[in-house]
């Protein structure tokens, strides 16, 4: 199956859509919706904003740069389908939703907004698991078709060459690597109740889901009670539980009900922009945890980190980061695991120019994905002054077009970028 052909640009501000997994249902998404807008923004001051999002009132009232938001799950699909003929531009994600129950739905979309002469372009994506046949057959068939691929890690990369990808994919970071943080106060602090002048460690406990399914929930409850305890009696600590969203409220009062010194652990139960949360991880001196963004967070904040890794994502991520990496989540390791909490703590000092370093590192990359969309838009500008030249009789003037309908060569930057490309045989830049 194709896409028809791109239809010609429209002059004036661009109307560009963005889809992915937005409307507070998770920090991590809705750090990765405010980034991406950020993005556009800088790119397009007056270009139309329109978010697809699965809680519509949610995302008007926390995203101010949104000019629309569309709820698109339980509405009829022509409603949808209508919003997408006007754009100019799909943006697809960022982050991890090319998986199992959930690709073939975002994608859908895409393939709907290809069909009607739409560029699409996927921001810093994540993939994985994938092994339903219809999901894998939707990556297979409609991501070819897009601008432009970026994927935020290399397991994504590789998920999607195992499935079947034949395009060339770029290999940037996490869109959530640029939030900005703002201030989580004194008396905010106060209203969780959590001690001033203490010594804090951050924990992240996550639900069983489609992106964790192996594993058992009082087998990872109990080993994190283990890490709670050990660390509130290796540094004399409160452990204050972080979630971030709203089902691990129930997985974090499951740990602290299992640690033998409870009285130290708090868990926030107020809700909180992803920049505030952020902003949290001023007041803390160590984190352990499970959900990515939770450690992108931490890192920003040149805190020591102890990734659990439960997917392939983290596991990435700690390897990027340089933090030590256990092989899964599971009670056994538990001995291995408060090891390197004690290995961690005594040798960061040591390492915190080199985390510093790493870090910087992923913020460029994750910079070069807005610059990739930048150069897509002004690749669809540079169209529509042609055809408005052309409609006026005159000739074409300014360099060639950018091959179409993929448009993969947006920005000329060699190997030193530090961005990972494949081709269909999965040969690097």
């Amino acid at each position: 199956m194709t896409t028809s052909q791109h239809r010609p640009p429209r002059s004036g501000a661009p109307r560009i859509g963005l889809l992915g997994s937005y409307g507070g249902y998770n920090i991590g998404d809705e750090a990765i919706l405010q980034c991406v807008l950020g993005c556009l923004r800088g790119h397009r001051p007056q270009a139309r904003l329109t978010v697809f999002s699965r809680d519509a009132e949610h995302t008007r009232a926390h995203q101010p740069m949104a000019d629309e938001v569309v709820g698109w799950e339980g509405v009829p699909q022509k409603q949808v389908t209508d919003v997408l003929a006007g754009l100019d531009l799909l943006v697809l994600g960022g982050g991890g939703i090319l998986y199992d129950g959930e690709a073939r739905r975002y994608l859908k979309l895409v393939r709907a907004a290809q069909m009607r002469g739409v560029r699409t372009f996927a921001y810093a994506v994540g993939a994985g698991p994938l092994h339903e046949p219809d999901d894998r057959e939707a990556v297979r068939t409609v991501l070819p078709d897009m601008d432009e691929v970026v994927v935020r890690d290399q397991e994504s990369r590789l998920v999607l060459e195992e499935v079947g990808v034949e395009r060339d994919l770029v290999v940037t970071a996490d869109p959530a690597l640029l939030l900005p943080p703002e201030p989580f106060t004194a008396d905010m602090m106060r209203q969780e109740g959590v001690p001033a002048n203490a010594r804090l460690v951050g924990m992240s406990v996550r639900e069983p889901g489609r992106a964790a399914e192996k594993l058992d929930e009082g087998d990872y409850h109990a080993l994190l009670a283990d890490v709670a305890d050990f660390l509130v009696r290796r540094l004399d600590a409160h452990v204050v539980f972080m979630p971030m969203e709203r089902h691990d409220v129930r997985h974090a009062h499951a740990v602290l009900s299992r640690m033998t010194a409870p009285d130290r652990g708090r868990i926030l139960h107020s809700a909180y922009t992803p920049g505030q949360v952020l902003g949290l991880m001023s007041h803390l001196d160590l984190v352990v945890g499970m959900r990515l963004h939770f450690l992108i967070f931490a890192a920003l904040s040149g805190l020591p980190v102890l990734p659990l890794p439960y997917a392939g994502k983290v596991f990435d991520f700690a390897r990027r980061l340089g933090a030590p990496a256990l092989v899964g989540v599971a009670r056994e390791q538990v001995g291995l695991l408060l090891a390197e909490v004690d290995r961690l703590w005594d040798e960061f000092p040591q390492r915190r120019v080199d985390l510093g370093a790493r870090v910087s590192a992923l913020r460029e990359l994750a910079a070069e994905t807005c610059a990739r969309c930048g150069a897509l838009l002004d690749d669809m500008d540079r169209r529509a002054d042609r055809a408005e030249d052309t409609a006026a009789g005159a000739d074409p003037v300014g360099g060639p077009a950018l091959p179409a309908p993929h448009g993969l060569h947006l920005l000329e930057t060699g190997p030193e970028d530090g961005a990972v490309r494949s081709g269909g045989a999965g040969q690097e830049a």
